[in-house]
């Protein structure tokens, strides 16, 4: 299968404060420390991420009431995604990693200092965001240039796509271990710092809102 890499991320202090949960501003003032901390954290933990993204393209056959029939004999599940991709021409499956080098470091450092350590996790959980950023913009150039239009990412966990049901169905339709990624069997993947989602492209996918309005957190998250 296809796979992309030597990507160049570039992330900042704020980036890897959001990651954490925490507000930018508000530790400019209050909290110096945890500032110094996301610094030391960027120069340490950039230099072992490894972003690689694995993907592959199947054409759509026909939609289902609760069923994508795609090429290949293949399927996607659920009426969520039989709503929102029933009129793609194709589909993209996708899965982006980071890799292990940055949770192995990340364990090691938490054992002597939660604060650096919950830092360093923070650029692993800003890293794979800002690749998957980069990858949904791959794939939606990727459609312009062949005069098409791109849906916005599904990704397992969004409402109406429940992760035991969506997990599953991707690593069915992706060999991770080609980029060093397996599923457990609750569904979680390892490396942890690793995503995946379905990409559709034709001549009328119309993006409908945002990712933000499929999450569970939608009525609470203070980022939105």
């Amino acid at each position: 299968m296809p796979f992309l890499k030597d990507f160049e991320l570039i992330l900042d202090v704020k980036q890897v404060l959001r990651a954490q949960g925490a507000d930018p501003a508000a530790l400019e003032e209050r909290s110096p420390m945890l500032l110094e901390s996301a610094e030391r954290a960027l120069r340490e933990g950039m230099p072992l991420v490894e972003p690689k993204v694995l993907y592959r393209e199947l054409e759509v056959k026909s939609p289902g009431h609760e069923k994508l029939f795609l090429s290949g004999g293949e399927s996607l599940k659920g009426r969520f995604i039989s709503e929102n991709l029933g009129r793609a021409r194709e589909v993209f499956i996708i899965l982006c990693t980071i890799g292990r080098a940055l949770e192995r470091r990340v364990s090691e450092i938490t054992e002597v200092n939660m604060v650096d350590g919950l830092a360093l996790d923070g650029v692993g959980s800003a890293a794979v965001e800002a690749l998957a950023n980069i990858t949904c913009r791959y794939f939606e150039n990727k459609a312009s240039e062949a005069g098409l239009q791109s849906s916005m990412p599904f990704h397992p966990g969004m409402e109406g796509w429940p992760v035991e049901d969506g997990q599953p169905q991707i690593f069915n339709l992706l060999d991770g271990e080609e980029i060093g990624v397996k599923l457990t069997s609750s569904c979680m993947m390892i490396p942890q710092k690793s995503l995946t989602m379905v990409i559709g492209i034709g001549p009328d996918m119309y993006k409908r809102g945002s990712a933000c309005d499929y999450c569970s957190m939608k009525e609470t998250c203070p980022y939105r």
